[in-house]
């Protein structure tokens, strides 16, 4: 295309360039648009196709074992801080409602208040209403109950003052099986403030005796007898703790031993 100058001659017309270059990313004007395909790069900079990326493959199961270990033990040492809380708990309480708590006990001291009180020496046979007797009057002569464990029958009398300076008496059927005498034998022989006769007429196989307490059983294997022994020796004395057991009646026999001997101020 040309133009015509006043005086006849012809020019082309002059082009300006604006000294822009076509924006990033687009074709230049009049370029034939590509395929639409983006070009590939490597990392770093260099051009071509990129590598596969190889899939991380992620474990979908865990092992069990340890962790049904832990909470096992976990389980384990819960159980054992409860167990020590509830047995600080229990050995906290007075003696009085731990006694109480014993499932089958016989607490005298609430039935029969004046049976308790203890300090009533008697010579002589004395007639008792509950068998064997827990309490009440007494000969001045006690039974030897260091651990004292007596194949023949024993004076009441004698009995009752020893429970009266804290001790625990067991009794038995004189036709218990010779296996379940051993076993309650082994909780008497040896121990101070525990003895151990047969009693005849007994209305259960077993009976255990503390000041003002009974309890009755069927079998040396009741876990019973341990709380009773545990609960109630020494604490049911109503002369404290150094109420003698030594120094006391030794002979077997239902009759009451009284010769004149003054046993000693217990």
């Amino acid at each position: 295309m040309s133009i015509s100058t006043p005086g006849g001659e012809q020019r082309r017309p002059t082009v300006v360039s604006t000294g822009k270059k076509p924006a990033a990313g687009r074709p230049a004007s009049g370029a034939k648009a590509g395929s639409g395909k983006p070009t590939a790069t490597r990392s770093g900079g260099g051009k071509g196709p990129r590598k596969p990326i190889a899939p991380v493959k992620v474990s979908q199961g865990r092992a069990k074992g340890p962790i049904i270990l832990f909470a096992v033990v976990g389980l384990v040492a819960v159980g054992i801080i409860g167990f020590g809380a509830w047995a600080a708990f229990q050995g906290s309480k007075p003696w009085e409602e731990r006694a109480d708590a014993i499932s089958g006990i016989v607490n005298y001291r609430k039935k029969d208040p004046e049976l308790v009180k203890g300090s009533n020496h008697q010579p002589g046979p004395i007639k008792y209403t509950i068998s064997p007797p827990v309490a009440g009057p007494h000969n001045q002569a006690w039974q030897n109950c260091m651990g004292d464990v007596y194949d023949a029958p024993i004076a009441n009398e004698h009995a009752v003052h020893s429970l009266e300076h804290g001790s625990i008496w067991i009794t038995y059927r004189p036709d218990l099986p010779a296996d379940q005498v051993a076993k309650l034998a082994d909780k008497v022989r040896g121990n101070e403030k525990m003895l151990m006769s047969p009693f005849e007429g007994l209305d259960k196989p077993i009976s255990l005796q503390a000041w003002g307490y009974q309890l009755k059983l069927d079998n040396a294997d009741d876990s019973r007898i341990d709380e009773f022994i545990k609960t109630l020796r020494v604490n049911a004395s109503i002369e404290g703790p150094t109420a003698l057991c030594n120094q006391g009646i030794t002979a077997t026999g239902t009759t009451p031993h009284d010769d004149g001997v003054q046993m000693p101020t217990q």
